[in-house]
C-alpha cells in the first residue's frame, strides 16, 4: 500500500435534473442536492486511492462533515477536489472542496476505512442473513 497524505483527485460535473434536490428528494428546488454533492466528494476519494490499495482491498465511508455553502442551478459546472490529509493505519481522512465559476459550493472532510472486500461483504451477509 502506497497511501500517503497529498494524494488528490478531482471530478467535474454539470448539474443535471438527476442531481437536483427536487429529483433526489432532499428538497423541492432544482439545484444541486446536498446528498449528490456528498456522493461526488466520496467518489473522488475512491478515485484518489483506488490504485494505491492492495488487491482485494477497498475503502468504505465512516464519517462525513459537510458544509453546503452555495446553490448550483441546472447547467452549472461543479468541480469537486479531494486531498488525502491523514493516514492512520487503515483510517484515511480527506479534505474536499467543491466550486463553480462563481463560488465555493461546499467543503468538508470525509473519513474512510480500508477493508478487505471479501471479509467485509461476508460480514454484511451475516447481518442480513
Amino acid at each position: 500500500m502506497t497511501l500517503a497524505p497529498g494524494l488528490r483527485a478531482q471530478l467535474l460535473i454539470m448539474v443535471e435534473v438527476e442531481d437536483t434536490a427536487k429529483k433526489v428528494g432532499s428538497g423541492d428546488v432544482p439545484v444541486l442536492a446536498t446528498p449528490r454533492l456528498l456522493a461526488l466528494a466520496e467518489a473522488a476519494t475512491v478515485q484518489a486511492v483506488e490504485k494505491h490499495l492492495a488487491p482485494g482491498e477497498t475503502s468504505v465511508g465512516t464519517r462525513v462533515e459537510l458544509e453546503h455553502l452555495a446553490a448550483s442551478p441546472l447547467g452549472t459546472h461543479v468541480q469537486v477536489g479531494v486531498e488525502l490529509t491523514e493516514v492512520d493505519g487503515r483510517r484515511l481522512v480527506f479534505a474536499f472542496e467543491a466550486h463553480d465559476k462563481h463560488a465555493v459550493v461546499g467543503r468538508g472532510t470525509i473519513e474512510r476505512i480500508i477493508v478487505d472486500r471479501a471479509k467485509f461483504l461476508a460480514r454484511t451477509q451475516r447481518v442480513t442473513g
